[in-house]
């Protein structure tokens, strides 16, 4: 499972013309699923999404997660995260799950944010949407549930 994290001051998300969800300070996360995640994996990026130290303290050091600073999470199900480039010049997404197996995860990553006392929003799953956003910063990060298997070593 691969998020695409990006701390935001507001960010909406629309569906046929109709805001479906919308965050004022927080984070928008962009997450696919892989063909073969699980629910381990749903737990380990909603975990991440819910604690990123990625805000400000009062030193301007990104020390803060979006649950310190009172903020939401705006989750969208983007299955081209997973999209192959290395052949040709369409993307395959044959590494993408498919819709029955990837919805529930993308719900249980929903939720296991909202337990953690969150405000969550969310886009329609498999719509067509259009995402507008603020970012703060710039930041963006990417978070990849296959780390928690093989973690990274400093130098």
């Amino acid at each position: 499972m691969l998020a695409v994290v990006q701390r935001v001051s507001e960010a909406r998300v629309e569906v046929g013309g109709k805001v479906v969800g919308a965050i004022g300070r927080g984070l928008v996360a962009l997450v696919a699923v892989k063909a073969g995640d699980g629910a381990d994996a749903a737990a380990y990026i909603a975990a991440k999404i819910a604690a990123l130290r990625i805000f400000s303290d009062e030193a301007g050091k990104m020390n803060l997660s979006v649950q310190d600073v009172g903020g939401s999470v705006l989750v969208i199900s983007q299955f081209t995260l997973y999209g192959e480039t290395r052949k040709g010049r369409r993307p395959s997404f044959t590494r993408s799950a498919l819709p029955a197996a990837a919805e529930p995860l993308i719900e249980a990553v929903i939720g296991a944010v909202r337990d953690q006392g969150i405000p969550v929003a969310s886009g329609e799953f498999g719509a067509m949407m259009q995402l507008s956003l603020v970012n703060d910063g710039p930041v963006t990060i990417i978070i990849d549930s296959d780390d928690r298997e093989t973690p990274r070593r400093r130098a």
